[in-house]
């Protein structure tokens, strides 16, 4: 019980001071700027206006949560560390463990409310254009909310150890070869060579396939989405978040800051 009121109080600390962060509310802007705007771009189109509309709002959401999810993500213990604020923290009966967990539940529910701020704009300006909405849409948002605790996991897991700007590189790094998995995949089995088939497969297994969680296209054109899919990529995304915060505390428990 120590354990788990540990974290919900860093919890709290960290979505006060996400809350507070300028970087935040510049994405959050131009999050939500795109998405009312999407119908003035789905104008220059004369056939699917309603569809493009959806997949540019979509897009933007998925983009710009990515973003905030990174940028806010990767100094996550470091802003603790640069303000020696670690030390009183942890010379309180508080485990490392749960300082990581806390920090990491803390913006994960920060980037939800952020989500469902702009999952209300894409409903209103889906309503407005007159756009069909159905429950492909709230699958699409919700496996979005999956693959944004998961880039989470892996931002926090380098903030763990790197100063922000390494953290954010590696972070970005992932996240963009996270959604080439399958092409690279692909492209290696038609490869003649030997070694780019076994590094593309290794890329594969060793990253995470964030492309599970978007389901834009089918949510968009009415497509069924088949729940044993929905429930197979939210599965293989908390094994990934278990996977990042684990290497996080162990690294974060051999870390000196003398």
């Amino acid at each position: 019980m120590r354990w788990l009121g540990a974290v919900l109080a860093i919890a709290g600390n960290t979505w006060r001071d996400a809350i507070r962060s300028k970087v935040l509310y510049v994405l959050l802007f131009f999050a939500t700027l795109l998405i009312a705007t999407s119908a003035t771009l789905a104008t220059l189109s004369y056939v699917e206006r309603e569809r493009i509309l959806q997949d540019v709002s979509l897009g933007a959401i998925r983009f710009f949560g990515a973003a905030i999810a990174i940028f806010v993500g990767v100094g996550l213990v470091h802003r603790e560390v640069d303000r020696r604020t670690i030390f009183t923290i942890l010379s309180k009966p508080v485990d490392r463990s749960a300082f990581i967990a806390g920090k990491y539940v803390g913006l994960v529910a920060t980037l939800w409310a952020l989500l469902a701020v702009m999952s209300l704009c894409f409903a209103g300006a889906s309503w407005a254009a007159g756009a069909p909405l159905n429950a492909g849409h709230a699958t699409a948002l919700g496996l979005v909310a999956v693959e944004l605790a998961v880039v989470v996991a892996f931002a926090t897991l380098f903030s763990s150890f790197a100063t922000p700007f390494l953290a954010g590189c590696y972070s970005l790094g992932i996240y963009l070869v996270g959604h080439l998995t399958r092409d690279l995949y692909a492209i290696g089995k038609t490869s003649n060579s030997e070694p780019a088939r076994q590094f593309t497969l290794w890329v594969k297994r060793l990253m995470p396939d964030l492309e599970a969680f978007n389901r834009t296209i089918e949510a968009v054109h009415g497509l069924p989405i088949p729940g044993s899919e929905v429930a197979l990529s939210v599965v293989m995304g908390v094994a990934w978040i278990f996977g990042f915060l684990l290497v996080a505390v162990l690294t974060f428990e051999r870390r000196d800051f003398r």
